[in-house]
């Protein structure tokens, strides 16, 4: 099965990524193999627009499209045709959580379901989460989330983060901020700055070319922190998830100085 076609396993879901003339029959033969496999999908569009979705069509199995995620500790809840969410990203997630120390208050940009804010809610000792997303269905996701893992020091917003963070700025300045989606249109750097203060890490993600890697999103900071005024050093840089040949999503922690 894997050497035929790409897939991901969401919760009781298979999405496959790669149609081929026996995806109904490998579907279903991989319902019969798996029990914990209830439902086959398969992606007939790559995902886009600003709320991150991608069309998917009902090939074997129970037509439900909603189902519960387990990772790192964590129950997640979503809908797989409204809300956008990538098993792939579980190791990096675990990774920023590690470096959470106890006390911190803690941004996750387009948050989604929360992924990043439950995995970090969830295994560190940080004072306060707080989970920005403009999709509502996946803000709604969000909350039930939060509720579903028992987490008292969490919060889901719904809406646009260039709105949202001036305003919640004022009250608080965030020890980390992750923002958790590369390329878009605005790099949003501007937005997490205003939310940063001295001693701020911030988990920058990019899609960049192996030839490109790391400078082009480096450049991207240098750009956005000297119109902030701010200075930044760079902590560390990995490769998070590969997404084509030798094109990578790439994360980049800095710190404000």
């Amino acid at each position: 099965m894997a050497k035929e076609m790409s897939y991901d396993v969401i919760g009781n879901i298979v999405i496959l990524s790669l149609y081929t003339k026996n995806s109904k029959q490998a579907a279903k033969k991989l319902i019969s193999e798996h029990k914990n496999i209830k439902t086959v999908m398969q992606k007939s569009s790559r995902i886009k627009g600003r709320l991150r979705k991608a069309e998917l069509k009902f090939i074997a199995g129970n037509k439900t499209s909603e189902t519960i995620h387990h990772e790192n500790g964590c129950l997640m809840k979503l809908d797989v045709k409204t809300c956008y969410f990538s098993p792939r990203l579980s190791n990096d997630r675990l990774d920023i959580a590690k470096q959470v120390k106890p006390g911190e208050k803690v941004l996750v940009m387009f948050s989604g379901i929360a992924p990043y804010a439950l995995v970090i809610a969830k295994n560190t000792k940080a004072k306060e989460v707080y989970a920005i997303e403009l999709n509502k269905k996946a803000t709604e996701y969000a909350r039930e989330n939060i509720k579903l893992n028992k987490l008292k020091n969490t919060t889901a917003i719904q809406g646009d983060v260039k709105k949202i963070i001036p305003k919640l700025s004022k009250k608080i300045k965030f020890d980390r901020i992750v923002m958790s989606r590369p390329q878009l249109k605005d790099d949003f750097l501007d937005a997490a700055l205003k939310a940063a203060k001295k001693g701020t890490v911030i988990h920058f993600y990019d899609f960049l070319n192996e030839k490109d890697m790391p400078n082009g999103a480096i450049k991207k900071i240098e750009t956005a922190t000297r119109k902030a005024k701010k200075k930044f050093k760079i902590i560390r840089w990995k490769k998070a998830l590969e997404i084509g040949p030798r094109k990578w999503r790439v994360r980049v922690d800095f710190i404000v100085l």
